[in-house]
């Protein structure tokens, strides 16, 4: 599930507010998968450098840390 919204987001260049909110849920409950870390990174690295903008107004750090903790 999270390689498929990450792969959404390079497609339209936007991470929606529905998929923050997925991505959250899911990194929350630690439902992420081995393959799921290298497109977690990605996606991060594409935020945080605009490559990829956000819909939402949220803090962007709140979700990075999570995939953070995800991994532990």
């Amino acid at each position: 599930m999270i390689n498929l919204l990450v792969q959404s987001a390079f497609q339209t260049g936007c991470v929606s507010v529905a998929s923050e909110a997925l991505l959250r849920q899911l990194l929350k409950q630690h439902i992420i998968q081995p393959s799921d870390l290298t497109a977690l990174d990605a996606l991060d690295r594409a935020v945080t450098t605009g490559r990829i903008r956000r819909e939402g107004l949220g803090d962007w750090l709140a979700i990075a840390s999570n995939m953070t903790l995800a991994v532990i």
